[in-house]
């Protein structure tokens, strides 16, 4: 299971409509806030359907600890 930090970038499997598929993650939890990187469209999205469209993590913050 990949744990997801605030800060992180994800690509997705679908783009956005704008062409963009690169989404920035500004909330975890039980929903997930994420933010397209090309357009600036922000998302609200169940945990469920955010780790299902989630292809891979293109960039971690550096929070590990």
């Amino acid at each position: 299971m990949v744990k997801y930090e605030v800060g992180d970038v994800v690509k997705t499997r679908k783009p956005h409509p704008c062409g963009g598929d690169l989404w920035e993650v500004i909330r975890v939890g039980v929903d997930f806030r994420i933010k397209c990187l090309k357009c600036g469209r922000v998302l609200l999205l169940p945990r469920p359907k955010f780790e299902k469209s989630v292809k891979t993590v293109v960039q971690q913050t550096g929070n590990e600890q």
